[in-house]
């Protein structure tokens, strides 16, 4: 793109290493273009604040931070959850929450008449395809341009000599120069030391883990808790009904004093490549295991069984920049239909980093005590299982026979 043509840009703006050096690079190289900062609040709580100063002290017109929270966990996290989606165990916390902000970004600039929108997302990463592909869906015509693609940057330590070089501050240092990436559903960190699959992750370090504790610092004590859904979703904790973003919050806490919620996974990114992430969410796992407990119940196998099948392509369609598309709506009607009867609550006990199923009850429960039994019954008669097994084995028995017929092994 012609950069002369370049007067206003839209900038994703989170105030972290990446995007606190693009505002005055922006300046430097694209004619002292006008640049609009725009930051997401998904719950990443501390990391908004002083962010508005920051950004027009660094050189922005203006900042436009956007609480997206509540539509960030009802309308992108609670159906995943009712799916069970989970990409190679990762529970999708920072894939979430980028389509949400996207999506945003590309409206203001819309709305500012913006000639470009920017982002601070490395070749390297999934984030880049996240951001572009939730763009595109909004604003197709938008030109979209990442800096990494273009400057002489090529590493974080590159990043912070740029920001001491123009006195740009920063949160970090070269000691915890970690990637991090928060919401209020989890916490990723990823380089450093962790780079290394051979090195352990310093849970116990100060400062490592910032939702919880280890499991071995947990309580010896465990921990009851009582979730309740309705259709899926959940909405109270021990009999007190609160709000999404309030639900998710007091789990968070609930899980993260007893070491819940940690996963040190080498995954497959999008890009091609493996990369070692270490991720925190408390909150998140308690609530796709009391779901999954739940739905043992509440589902027949055929749609249970068949929903696993859907949620694995769920979550590659989440994890790969694919959340406007036909296909994931699709499928999102599909688990929304199945929810009707996931209905009722779950105990968990919480033990230094384990989730105990500890009771389920649901008024459309499908386990009935009766024919389950051992003891002696009137509703289940097991000579008929006889008839059924014939049945059943046919096929097998045919096969076998032909086998010895023709002499084969």
């Amino acid at each position: 793109m012609d950069k002369s043509k370049i007067k206003k840009v839209v900038l994703a703006y989170s105030g972290g290493l990446d995007t606190s050096i693009i505002i005055p690079w922006l300046k430097e190289n694209y004619n002292n273009c006008e640049v609009i900062a725009v930051s997401g609040n998904v719950g990443q709580a501390s990391e908004l604040e002083g962010l508005e100063e920051k950004a027009i002290k660094t050189g922005a017109s203006k900042i436009y931070i956007e609480d997206l929270t509540k539509e960030f966990i009802e309308d992108y996290v609670f159906p995943c959850v009712q799916a069970g989606a989970l990409y190679e165990d990762y529970p999708l916390g920072t894939a979430f929450a980028r389509p949400p902000i996207a999506k945003r970004i590309a409206e203001i600039a819309i709305a500012e008449g913006a000639d470009a929108i920017y982002h601070g997302c490395t070749g390297k990463g999934n984030d880049q395809v996240r951001f572009e592909l939730a763009i595109k869906a909004f604003a197709p015509d938008m030109p979209i341009i990442a800096p990494w693609r273009e400057w002489d940057i090529k590493s974080r330590e590159e990043e912070i000599e740029y920001a001491e070089a123009h006195n740009i501050p920063l949160k970090i240092t070269r000691e915890t120069n970690y990637s991090k990436d928060k919401n209020l559903w989890h916490l990723s960190h990823e380089g450093l030391d962790l780079e290394d699959p051979a090195n352990e992750p310093l849970y116990n370090k100060e400062g490592f883990l910032e939702m919880g504790v280890s499991p071995e610092m947990a309580p010896d004590k465990p921990t009851y808790v009582k979730i309740h859904f309705e259709k899926g979703i959940p909405t109270a904790i021990d009999g007190v009904e609160m709000d999404s973003v309030s639900l998710v919050a007091k789990l968070n806490e609930l899980g993260g004093a007893n070491g819940i919620g940690l996963l040190d996974i080498v995954e497959n990114r999008l890009v091609g490549m493996k990369c070692r992430g270490v991720y925190e969410t408390p909150g998140g796992t308690i609530l796709y295991k009391a779901h999954q407990v739940l739905e043992t119940i509440c589902l027949d196998k055929e749609t249970s069984h068949y929903k696993a099948l859907v949620a694995q392509k769920l979550a590659e369609n989440v994890y790969n920049a694919l959340w406007f598309t036909p296909l994931t709506q699709a499928i999102l009607a599909f688990v929304k239909s199945t929810q009707e009867t996931v209905t009722g609550d779950v105990t968990l006990k919480l033990y230094k980093g384990n989730m105990i199923n500890a009771g389920v009850t649901s008024p459309y429960s499908l386990y009935d005590p009766e024919i389950a039994t051992f003891d002696e019954d009137e509703v289940y008669n097991q000579a008929d299982s006889a008839g059924f097994i014939n049945l059943y084995g046919l096929p097998t028995k045919v096969y076998a026979k032909m086998k010895a017929k023709n002499n084969l092994k």
